[in-house]
């Protein structure tokens, strides 16, 4: 079956079955293509919650549909790739979480949403990339513990100056291999091109951009900008994706080694045997679980995340 005919199959399915396909942004051009809404993991876990479909087919990582899970107890979520996982997610478990509240009693505990449902359980507020400078700025105690990601911890710590920002040592594998010689590189190769990065990355990488945010708000950034050219600090489909979007543009890789292999797991073929019943892994959480990360998440929303 050739791609465009596959795509076609899947559309009919989705509608036959009853189901909504969200696709995270990382994911391949064709997987997209497909999906009814396509974004960053917790927009699109906001999204599962407001649609009439029954299932909801998550295409991305084990956490993105935990989230839907969360946020849509009624709905069956289903996981494209049962695999696909995200190391950050898993770096951490509740008892290291345990173990430093009892370490800073008087201290926050605030999750990333790239975290598990177990995670998110033990912790009293989650953040978004987008969001979490606002979140963190806005919680009552000076002292919070960040989880787990140590780079967006410390851009959180930059900017919420009256805060102490207790890091772990975690974070995002692929973001984390952004190097400054890497920036000034490509900045080399291309002088007039801006410099778009995810705050998960080094803080001596992210002090050389010229915006820093979601991989939601460099999409948007690019698309709205004046500038024709941009050095892309992420995920590396993400350079694919604006090049299809903006064809008048031109976007450059910071480093070619920027491939999330996880998000990759999700391939065309998954999805349709998704859609046929054939493949994937339904997302089935415990519901004290649940509600823990509920509140959690509810808190986020309550600050203004």
């Amino acid at each position: 079956m050739k791609i465009y005919e596959m795509q076609q199959e899947i559309l009919r399915l989705k509608k036959e079955n009853d189901i909504c396909i969200l696709a995270h942004s990382y994911e391949p051009r064709e997987v997209c293509e497909v999906a009814d809404f396509t974004g960053d993991s917790y927009a699109l876990s906001v999204k599962a919650k407001s649609v009439e479909n029954k299932t909801v087919l998550m295409c991305g990582v084990r956490f993105m549909a935990e989230t839907c899970k969360i946020l849509s107890p009624e709905k069956r979520v289903i996981l494209s790739h049962p695999q696909a996982g995200c190391p950050m997610a898993e770096q951490f478990t509740p008892s290291d979480i345990l173990a430093l509240r009892e370490k800073y009693p008087q201290a926050a505990v605030a999750a990333y949403v790239n975290t598990t449902a177990e995670l998110k359980a033990v912790s009293d507020v989650c953040v978004t990339s987008s969001c979490a400078v606002k979140v963190v700025a806005a919680l009552e105690q000076k002292d919070v513990i960040f989880v787990p990601d140590i780079n967006l911890g410390s851009f959180v710590a930059a900017n919420c100056p009256d805060k102490n920002i207790i890091l772990m040592q975690g974070g995002c594998p692929e973001h984390a291999k952004i190097t400054k010689e890497d920036v000034l590189a490509a900045k080399a190769a291309h002088p007039n091109a801006l410099f778009l990065v995810h705050p998960e990355c080094k803080p001596e990488v992210t002090s050389l951009a010229d915006y820093v945010g979601s991989t939601a708000g460099i999409m948007q950034y690019a698309e709205n900008s004046d500038a024709a050219e941009f050095i892309i600090g992420t995920e590396n489909s993400i350079v694919s994706h604006l090049q299809f979007d903006c064809p008048g543009k031109r976007f450059y890789p910071v480093s070619k080694e920027l491939i999330c292999e996880n998000m990759r797991l999700t391939t065309l073929p998954e999805v349709y045997l998704c859609c046929t019943g054939k493949g994937g892994e339904e997302i089935e959480l415990d519901s004290d679980i649940m509600n823990r990360a509920r509140r959690c998440i509810d808190k986020m929303i309550e600050y203004g995340g």
